[in-house]
């Protein structure tokens, strides 16, 4: 079977970036085509994959993508294969990705989310100029066509597969499209949980080391849709120690934003070392509306607990007051309350472990194949 991926773009390594590369792991002899490749940024997990890109590779590109978006369609249109039609085509995107203009018999998408910026008009403040009201009024009418091109891919797909009933219900509100869930694969061999020693080791940054479990956790990259603000907002008053792993375009305002000398950025960690930090924070703060959000079932796997907003994909991962605490309003003082709650209760690390192994790697690869067979397409056993 000749099979083609189809990724938003490899400029970054994310959520979207761990689910791509166990669907490389289902179908290893695939071509992979994407709109931008930085081998750097993707750790080189992705070297020798990528097939072909488009002709907005560039380095300035990569490094500035978002301000290219209303180009992204046209550059995904004409990005196409010089081979036959191949036999199935998966996609794996939040947006771009399936309206890549490489063709199969049979094409699933496992989307991560409809194309925000063309339905969600706020996600626009994720942009680097930050547009305010006035400006986004203005960019009303690219969202507009952005909607349109994006419920027209859409419809070329023959099976949609989405990580959480939370997007289940904007692919069909969007797109008019049922879908089945299959949540994102965590990787129990890099996350998994073990007896706590009594100190974390030294950072790479030289900070000092931090006794385990005295310590909140916020791992992600740095949007404004993610919120760290609130874990911000909310530990310049609890005066807790709280550490904030991550990079993005809201570092600056962040750092401006934090007054309490607890709180200590990071901004590139190894996947050994977050396990670390995982296993030997107090709880992870996630106070964002994440499609799914595989950091919070990342965390919970090293027996981490999650305090976490009750919106989005959260609550199929956090059980209120047995992994995790959920909380109602995005506000520092909500958040706060959640904090207290959490300290009151005692939790079972070992057993919040076990509960999110129904996440793991091997579900995530029976449960795709089960779908792509029930459709009708012929795998190899």
């Amino acid at each position: 079977m000749r099979v083609a991926i189809l990724h938003d773009y490899l400029n970054q390594f994310g959520g979207a970036e761990r689910v791509l590369k166990v669907i490389l792991e289902l179908f290893p002899d695939a071509d992979l085509y994407t709109l931008l490749y930085d081998e750097g940024k993707t750790r080189g997990l992705f070297r020798g994959r990528v097939t072909k890109t488009s002709f907005l590779d560039i380095p300035f590109i990569r490094n500035h993508h978002r301000a290219f978006i209303p180009l992204m369609p046209f550059a995904a249109q004409i990005l196409r294969s010089r081979e036959n039609p191949y036999d199935l085509v998966v996609s794996s995107t939040a947006g771009y990705g399936k309206g890549i203009g490489v063709r199969g018999a049979f094409h699933v998408s496992y989307c991560h989310s409809p194309l925000r910026y063309a339905w969600e008009i706020d996600y626009l403040k994720n942009l680097p100029f930050s547009p305010g009201p006035l400006s986004r009024g203005s960019l009303r009418p690219i969202a507009r066509w952005l909607a349109r091109w994006d419920y027209r891919t859409a419809q070329g797909v023959n099976l949609f597969m989405t990580n959480s009933y939370h997007i289940a219900k904007k692919i069909n509100s969007y797109y008019g499209r049922e879908s089945v869930v299959v949540h994102p694969p965590v990787d129990l061999e890099k996350f998994y949980y073990e007896p706590q020693s009594s100190r974390l080791r030294t950072a790479t940054d030289g900070q000092a080391k931090l006794k385990a479990e005295s310590y909140y956790l916020m791992v992600g990259r740095l949007l404004y849709y993610k919120r760290f603000d609130l874990g911000i907002q909310a530990f310049n008053h609890l005066r807790k120690p709280l550490l904030v792993i991550g990079a993005g375009p809201e570092m600056k305002k962040l750092k401006a934003l934090n007054r309490s000398p607890q709180t200590k950025f990071l901004s590139d960690v190894s996947d050994g070392d977050l396990r670390e930090y995982y296993a030997h924070a107090r709880a992870l703060l996630f106070p964002q509306i994440e499609d799914f959000g595989l950091v919070a079932a990342e965390a919970q796997a090293c027996g981490c607990p999650v305090i976490a907003y009750r919106e989005g994909g959260a609550p199929e991962i956090v059980e209120n007051k047995k992994t995790g605490v959920l909380f109602s309003a995005q506000t520092p003082e909500a958040l706060m309350e959640a904090i207290r709650t959490f300290e009151n209760l005692s939790w079972n690390r070992a057993a919040i472990a076990r509960r999110a192994a129904r996440f793991s790697k091997e579900t995530f690869k029976r449960k795709f194949c089960e779908a792509l067979r029930s459709a009708g397409v012929a795998l190899s056993p």
